[in-house]
This record gives structure tokens, C-alpha cells and sequence, in this order.
């Protein structure tokens, strides 16, 4: 006699906008346009319209396990098209419209995309890959312009109007595939990540938690992360999860932000450092505030401590996240810790300024740098290579062989970090960018963070350089603010009250800009090719 059983409840994606739509059918899904122009609809209108894609989709012949891309901006057409490409059983794959056309023509044919529906603002993109594109067969345009023009492809309303919504979503098992992401592939080709029904639905469970997006049906969501970008942290299945409204900005310009954020009653925002920043300049120059933000979601890359102060003081929690796009990508977020309420501010910002505790489902180790054997202790000194797992985090690249990672499931972040004893993950950098002087380790995530504190920079990379006598010595490549003066002399003696003395550069040079990545990242090995040719005094 059996003692008893539960319901076998496949955990598919659909579930989540099928649950939005019933519980919280009328919360808004607000979109400012590109052209200044706004469109609401709500989480009932965006089920609505995917299983029309749906429909759409299986007009063209696209099923099971078949990629369909996007190419596109923060919009509620995008929304759409995300739970539409998963309900027809196919794998969504967004696009980074930012990377170099060699990227562009390897993922698409990798992944062998099927259809690609992208943004009019796009087009020459489009125009200039689909020779390169040797896959995609189907062409849809978000937003064409009204005059239309044999230069735009079927548009995405026209699309999806021929069809009436009565049909329900490809059904299977929740491991299958439905969202591939590639990385930015700063050294080689791009690798993909394909993320299945049930990782997804579980990093959203962790996602809606207090301690990381803290979401309930009363927030109000603006995502200046791109859409495109390592699954948009996740936020697009959150916030379905909770029934949250959405306020979508198709260009991330700071006034636009700011303007939504206080018309629209944000409550929460996420983007990397540089978007702060962005609004920051604005709101200095304008005086104006943030309305009713309550929480501002930091990841991409290590937040400054300066910006964590002041977004604190005006009252708003700084959740520090850290994560990869081979993680879903929640590894950590920074939540007040238990001793919150007996720390005086400067102690609270110590706390947020490292990147936080995992998540449940996640486990962190550190190993050493030269023997990764050696597993180091949790005890807020050891520095070591950063390693994850858990059930939303990579075990094999797609089309890969062989597995991302070792018989015990250990992936290797290409992270250095300290583990502090309360589980605390402190980033000090990456392991390609460190720089090692005489036997020791200098941190080039510290140099910049203390260098871009100085209120004459705007932005700061550190590499490491040959030297004759210490092997590496750093140097700290500095962007000033714009009408800002400061010298080198200036920089070193601010920084000579943040880090070690020998930590200080070698030398300060300053440059109109530092090249990034397709992700917006400081891309060091660019860098290092520009200063490849500099030479530091033995």
C-alpha cells in the first residue's frame, strides 16, 4: 500500500505567464518607444499575444527544440516574443545587437537559428548579416515604420494578427531546452548556454526572494539590464512569477529613466555600475530625485563603493549581485545580514560593497590560484579562483563534448574571490586580469573602484605591465570627467588612501575613452593590446 504521492507538475516556463494572467491579469506592461511614444498593455494581453506567436509559429513549421532569435531592445513586443518562442517548444536565443559582425555571424549560424525578429532600429544590422546568416529562413520586424518599404520584413502585429490565440502551449519535459544565451567571448568564439524549463523556473523562485529581488505583486519593475543580456538577470520570469508591472524603456537614456522611475512609481531598478552613473550626471544636473525607488539591483560588474553610499543615503537598497551568464545568471546578492539592524552606516555599506551570500541552490569554494587542488578556507583572508554549482548553473556549453565541469560539479568562474566565514563572497578580480607583483597578488577590481571615487574620474581600468625587477607592475588608465582636471600626481595620492602602498601604479595615463566589451565591460585585452608597447623604468 502506497503512503501517499504528490501531483507530477511539469516545471515549464508557460506556467509562469499562464499564472500572471490568471492572478494578475490587469497589472500593467508600460513600453516607452524609441520615438518618445508609450503603449500599455498587461500581463493577461502578454499571454494573449504569445500563444497568437505561437500560433504564428507553428504556421511557419517551427517546433520542438528550434532556435528562434531575437535582436532587439527593453520592449513588451519582446516580452511577448519570449514566452511565444518557448510555448511552441522552440529555444529562444536573444541577440546582442552590440557585438562585432564576426560574433553576430557565429552565433546565429551556431545556434542555427530558424527565425529572428528583431528591432527597426536594427535593420542595417539585419540588412548587413543576412547574407552571413545562413539558417534563419523567417524575418519579422518588432516595429517597422508605418510607411513600411520593401527594407523591413513582416511586421510583428501584422504577424501575429492573422491568428486568434485559441491554442494551448507545446507541452514535454521540464528539462528540456528553452533559452540559449551566448557569452561575449573575449578570448575565442562566443560559447552558448542553453538553460532548461526547469532551471529557469527555479532561478526565478530565487530570484523573487527578500533577500535578492525581493518582488511581491505591489512592485514596480523598470530593467534597464538589456533583455538581450545573460537572460535579462532573469527578471522577465520573476516578474511573472509575482505579477509585477513592468516599465520597459527602449532607449536607456538617463532623462527617460529618471522621468519613468517617478511618473510610473518605480519601486525597483537593475543595470550595471555605468547606468547609475549615467543617471547620477542627470540628476545632478537637473536636482531632481528618484521618486518612490526602493531598491536598485547592481550587477555586470563590481558596484563602486561611493555609489552604494549614495544610493543608500537617499534611502534605497543597493542589492549588489554577482553572477555569469553560464549561472543563469543569480550566484549571489547582497541582503542586509543578521546583525543589520546594530551596524551603523559606514559598516552597512561594508557589507553591500562585497557581492553578497548565496542564493539557496548555489555553493561557492574558493581554490587556490596555483594549485587548484587546494581548496582555501572560508575565512575572509585567502584569495583563490572562484568556483559554483548548482541546479541552475552550466554543466556543458551547447554542442560542447565535453562537460564546463569537474566530476563533482565544480564550474570555474574565471573569478578570483575571498570567502568571508558567514558565506560573504568578496571579488577581488579576474583570475586573466590580476596582477601579480614580486610573488604577490594586486586586485585591479580595488584600483579601479578606489580611482573612480576620485570626483575628477569618470572611469578606470588597471592592467598589469611587464617589469624587469617585479615581473608585473600595474598602471592605471584613467577617463576624466568631462571640463573635470586631475593629474597623475592627484590620482596616486588619492588612491594612497584607499589601497597598499605598494599597490599604488607605476604610472597614470589618461585616454578620451577605454575600450569595452559587446556587454558594456572594460575589456582588458584590448587594453593590453593598446598598451602593449609601454615600457615601465627597472
Amino acid at each position: 500500500m502506497a503512503l501517499g504521492a504528490m501531483q507530477d507538475w511539469s516545471m515549464r516556463v508557460t506556467r509562469l505567464i499562464d499564472h500572471a494572467a490568471r492572478e494578475t491579469p490587469d497589472r500593467e506592461i508600460v513600453t516607452h518607444w524609441a520615438d518618445g511614444s508609450e503603449t500599455r498593455t498587461d500581463w493577461a494581453g502578454i499571454r494573449r499575444d504569445a500563444l497568437k506567436m505561437t500560433q504564428a509559429l507553428r504556421a511557419l513549421g517551427i517546433g520542438q527544440d528550434d532556435r528562434i532569435a531575437t535582436l532587439a531592445m527593453n520592449h513588451s513586443r519582446h516580452l511577448v516574443s519570449w514566452y511565444g518562442a518557448i510555448g511552441v517548444g522552440g529555444v529562444l536565443h536573444t541577440i546582442n545587437p552590440r557585438l562585432f559582425d564576426e560574433q553576430l555571424q557565429y552565433i546565429a549560424n551556431h545556434a542555427e537559428d530558424r527565425v529572428l525578429i528583431y528591432d527597426a532600429a536594427f535593420a542595417p544590422i539585419v540588412a548587413r548579416m543576412k547574407p552571413q546568416w545562413t539558417t534563419i529562413e523567417h524575418y519579422i520586424c518588432f516595429d517597422p515604420p508605418a510607411s513600411g518599404g520593401a527594407d523591413y520584413d513582416l511586421a510583428f502585429e501584422t504577424w501575429i494578427a492573422a491568428q486568434d490565440g485559441n491554442t494551448t502551449w507545446s507541452d514535454g519535459d521540464e528539462r528540456d531546452p528553452c533559452m540559449l544565451c551566448y557569452t561575449s567571448g573575449t578570448t575565442g568564439n562566443p560559447k552558448g548556454v542553453l538553460y532548461e524549463h526547469r532551471s529557469t523556473l527555479l532561478h526565478a523562485m530565487a530570484g523573487i526572494q527578500p533577500n535578492s529581488f525581493d518582488f511581491d505583486s505591489r512592485s514596480v519593475m523598470l530593467p534597464v539590464v538589456p533583455m538581450f543580456h545573460a537572460a535579462s538577470w532573469g527578471l522577465p520570469w520573476a516578474g511573472a512569477m509575482t505579477g509585477v508591472k513592468f516599465v520597459y524603456s527602449a532607449v536607456n537614456d538617463p532623462a527617460v529613466l529618471c522621468d519613468l522611475i517617478r511618473r510610473e512609481g518605480v519601486t525597483h531598478s537593475a543595470g550595471v555600475p555605468t547606468v547609475w552613473l549615467g543617471m547620477f550626471q542627470h540628476l545632478d544636473a537637473t536636482g531632481e530625485g528618484l521618486g518612490s525607488l526602493r531598491q536598485a539591483i547592481i550587477g555586470g560588474s563590481a558596484a563602486p563603493r561611493f555609489m552604494i553610499e549614495r544610493l543608500m543615503k537617499a534611502g534605497i537598497r543597493v542589492a549588489h549581485a554577482w553572477g555569469m551568464t553560464e549561472t543563469s545568471p543569480i550566484g549571489t546578492v547582497g541582503a542586509p545580514s543578521a546583525d543589520w539592524d546594530h551596524l551603523d552606516f559606514d559598516q552597512k555599506v561594508d557589507v553591500v560593497a562585497k557581492q553578497g551570500r548565496p542564493v539557496f541552490g548555489v555553493e561557492l569554494r574558493t581554490v587556490d590560484l596555483d594549485d587548484r587542488t587546494k581548496v582555501l578556507d572560508r575565512d575572509g583572508v585567502s584569495s583563490g579562483a572562484l568556483q559554483i554549482r548548482g541546479p541552475w548553473v552550466i554543466k556543458r556549453y551547447f554542442k560542447a563534448e565535453e562537460d564546463a565541469v569537474d566530476a563533482d560539479n565544480w564550474f570555474d568562474t574565471g573569478d578570483v574571490a575571498i570567502i568571508h566565514p558567514d558565506g560573504t563572497l568578496q571579488l577581488t578580480d579576474r583570475t586573466k586580469d590580476v596582477i601579480k607583483s614580486g610573488g604577490e597578488w594586486i586586485s585591479s577590481v580595488e584600483l579601479e573602484n578606489a580611482a573612480v571615487a576620485h570626483p575628477a574620474v569618470a572611469e578606470a581600468a588597471a592592467i598589469g605591465i611587464y617589469h624587469p625587477k617585479w615581473d608585473e607592475r600595474p598602471i592605471l588608465v584613467v577617463v576624466r570627467k568631462p571640463g573635470a582636471e586631475c593629474c597623475a600626481e592627484d590620482i596616486r595620492s588619492h588612491l594612497a588612501g584607499h589601497v597598499a602602498k605598494w599597490w599604488l601604479p607605476d604610472a597614470v595615463e589618461f585616454v578620451d575613452e577605454i575600450p569595452h566589451t559587446g556587454t558594456g565591460k572594460i575589456s582588458k585585452k584590448d587594453l593590453r593590446e593598446q598598451f602593449r608597447d609601454f615600457v615601465l623604468e627597472g
